[in-house]
């Protein structure tokens, strides 16, 4: 029988280091939704869920650091995207595991970290990382994984190292070398916008606007 985790056991990490591109270039955790910064939502669903929390993100610094956290900026100056902030997570992480979130999903779930937790445990993997249900150009509902919400154990550091020295990019190229469980966040009292993310400010305003 494998100890649970606990959320004393897990630091998180919220990824802000993007450049925007696609909502004009903007610093994306900073934008309001619902009256606040989107990294703001992002830190208050996520510090009750694990022992500290820590942003990755490459401008801005002290606007982040406003929000009562530490600040890392990614090793490199060219925003190589979310397994640079994985990579600033590990390096940091004084916890066994940490757990990755973006700074634009502000509904993801309240027991994200207890739910890829009990997962990483029970099949004693390296790696959890959420799934959730999608309609896809067809119109088909589909189980899809969200490859920037994962449960790492710390161990893991010396593997991303590598794997990001040798050019690596994509989180499941790397998520694939080791053992990983995909954890379904599809039942019916799951919200169903808890994995959406926003790309454009048209998107923002229309999860403003959506249902809770």
């Amino acid at each position: 029988m494998t100890d649970p985790i606990l959320h004393q056991d897990i630091t998180g990490i919220i990824l802000a280091g993007g450049r925007g591109s696609r909502m004009g270039g903007v610093d994306k955790g900073l934008q309001n939704f619902n009256g606040m910064p989107l990294a703001l939502h992002t830190l208050m669903r996520l510090a009750p869920q694990v022992a500290e929390v820590m942003v990755n993100a490459n401008r801005n610094l002290s606007a982040y650091e406003s929000l009562g956290v530490s600040v890392w900026p990614d090793a490199s100056a060219d925003f190589a995207g979310p397994l640079s902030g994985f990579l600033v997570g590990l390096e940091h992480c004084e916890t066994p595991y940490l757990l990755t979130v973006p700074c634009d999903s502000p509904r993801f779930p309240l027991d994200l970290a207890e739910r890829l937790g009990d997962a990483l445990a029970a099949n004693n993997a390296d790696i959890a990382m959420a799934a959730a249900l999608e309609t896809n150009a067809q119109g088909e509902v589909q189980v899809r994984t969200q490859p920037v919400f994962c449960l790492l154990r710390r161990e893991l550091l010396e593997s991303l190292v590598r794997f990001t020295h040798s050019g690596g990019r994509k989180i499941d190229a790397w998520t694939a070398q080791h053992h990983t469980v995909v954890v379904p966040f599809d039942a019916p009292t799951d919200d169903h916008l808890a994995f959406c993310n926003v790309n454009t400010l048209q998107e923002l305003q229309a999860l403003e606007n959506a249902a809770p």
